[in-house]
């Protein structure tokens, strides 16, 4: 959990807000900003859920990935802490 909260909390300015939450029941929630409180993460949806919903709370516990939908060198990834292995 803490390194899903420190990846959004240090999300760098040059890389987009947007992407996929894959959770851990398996559920993807597509995302184009968020806002992180405690050990919470709000995402906002460009189009509403089939319920109509456009913004989901779910704690840092339940999320299994996050993937990132623009093509990005991998190099802009340093900014959140990745480090490239020889």
């Amino acid at each position: 959990m803490k390194d899903m909260r420190r990846i959004f909390a240090e999300w760098p300015v040059s890389i987009p807000k947007a992407g996929l939450v894959v959770t851990i029941f398996g559920e993807s929630i597509p995302f184009s900003s968020f806002m992180l409180s405690g050990d919470l993460l709000l995402l906002e949806r460009k189009t509403p859920d089939a319920l109509g919903a456009r913004r989901v709370l779910i704690c840092f516990d339940a999320i299994h990935a996050i993937k990132i939908l623009e093509s990005i060198e991998m190099a802009r990834f340093t900014a959140m802490g990745f480090q490239s292995v020889s």
